[in-house]
């Protein structure tokens, strides 16, 4: 087992991080920029570093520093948490090169699935079923019109390198495809520095289903059942759940079961979820995340398992500690993604937080690295906290969740809290009869 771990996150992910490492016995080391110097993560570690000024290029995106951080602490290890630099390659390979171990896959397949067009490939050498589109990057209009028509519209152009609905757009017929690529291209290029798009199909209503594996990196994989993710804006995720209330028992093994065998043949280490698009019966691959999800905490409450231990103990060399026949799937959890920010329209809110209480009892977990007199930096992404409910079923689970947004207060900044306590009175939400453009419609509607 490791010495000693150095977490390469801020917020609520590396306080999440840090707990685990506490309840193994390791130490920690956290980094953070002069605007986190009063963050709860910084305050619990054993030890911190700062790493330079608030922007993210300057200090958690800055890999010399981490490093140097690792040398001068002794860390052994480094948990890069989700964003920043959890899906870097480079990173990865540096830290190796050091003798230090990354909590994650190796680099070969971060590469591997970083690209969406690779991505797409590999899946279908391993069996997964994929969305029917083109076998790689489309060059120009000519081509793209042939490849449109043998799939039939709509269809959507997607960045390679893409993420968060950059570089992607919908064309509905053969005119709009033309001005669709061109927009793609330009916005790819100018968002990841590779403008290369290629074509799929373009689903009408499906669902955004997930599935949360682990590999042991020696030739084992399992999976951890599903997480629900369809209630997004603008591509980016708001609310999930797990199991989705839009499965049955016989397709969620099935899937699963597809997933842990890919994950084993591909002989990856760690976490890591493969995410599908699902309608009419049928799960269509979109890409891989080679790295711990913020919505981790729904399968944590489902399965009992705690996700980081499972990493940390995979990165040390010590194996899966569960098989799959020992995972079990009991009731059902939601979890709420609360930002600062306005829950109309959805501009940022940084600022002081007056005052923070969260909500408890049965069932009801919150992850946030917040707390009243925190001041909220205009620097990085707006999530403040995780509200995570768990029941015997989704009518219970519902039921808890609607009384903990109740007890939730922050104030001193605007939240999306009134959003979550719009939605759990929906009828829509209550039916779990939802697709990845209803909150859109819904917001619409708002306005």
């Amino acid at each position: 087992m490791f010495q000693k771990i150095l977490i390469a996150n801020r917020g609520e992910i590396a306080l999440r991080v840090l707990r685990a490492c506490k309840e193994l016995g390791i130490q920690t080391v956290v980094v953070h920029s002069t605007a986190d110097a009063d963050a709860m993560h910084v305050r619990l570690a054993d030890e911190s570093v700062c790493i330079g000024p608030p922007p993210s290029r300057d200090s958690y995106l800055n890999i010399h520093q981490i490093v140097a951080a690792c040398e001068i602490t002794g860390a052994d290890a480094v948990h890069p948490g989700y964003g920043f630099l959890s899906e870097n390659a480079k990173f990865a390979d540096i830290l190796a090169a050091h003798n230090i171990t990354f909590i994650g896959p190796s680099g070969d397949h971060i590469r591997i699935m970083g690209d969406k067009i690779e991505a797409k490939r590999t899946a279908k050498r391993l069996g997964i079923p994929v969305v029917p589109g083109s076998d790689g990057a489309v060059t120009d209009e000519k081509e793209a019109k042939r490849i449109a028509g043998e799939i039939g519209y709509p269809v959507i152009i997607k960045a390679s390198a893409g993420g968060g609905g950059r570089g992607m757009k919908v064309a509905l017929t053969e005119e709009d495809l033309e001005i669709a690529l061109q927009t793609a291209r330009s916005e790819a290029g100018a968002a990841f520095g590779d403008d290369a798009v290629y074509i799929e199909k373009y689903l009408q209503k499906p669902r955004h289903i997930e599935v949360q594996v682990f590999g042991d990196g020696f030739g084992r994989g399992v999976h951890f059942g599903e997480r629900d993710c369809s209630l997004q804006r603008r591509h980016q995720k708001v609310w999930e759940e797990a199991n989705s209330p839009a499965l049955n028992a016989e397709e969620r093994s099935r899937i699963g079961g597809i997933c842990a065998r890919a994950i084993a043949d591909l002989g990856y280490s760690g976490a890591g979820t493969i995410e599908f698009l699902y309608e009419n019966g049928e799960f269509y691959f979109i890409e891989m995340n080679t790295r711990l999800q913020v919505e981790h905490p729904v399968t944590e409450a489902i399965t009992g398992i705690d996700l980081v231990h499972e990493q940390i103990r995979v990165a040390s060399g010590g194996g899966l500690s569960v098989k799959q026949e020992d995972i079990k799937f009991n009731g059902h959890a939601i979890e709420c993604r609360i930002n600062a920010e306005d829950p109309r329209t959805f501009t940022p809110s940084p600022g002081t937080i007056t005052h923070f209480h969260t909500p408890g009892g049965l069932g009801i977990r919150v992850d946030s690295g917040v707390y009243s007199g925190y001041k909220i930096p205009p620097y990085y992404d707006s999530l403040i906290g995780k509200l995570i409910v768990h029941g015997r079923n989704r009518v219970e689970c519902m039921m808890r969740l609607r009384r903990a947004l109740d007890e939730f207060v922050v104030d001193g900044i605007k939240t999306t809290l009134p959003l979550f306590r719009d939605l759990v009175g929906n009828a829509d939400i209550a039916n779990g009869d939802y697709d990845i453009h209803w909150l859109e419609k819904y917001l619409a509607k708002e306005e």
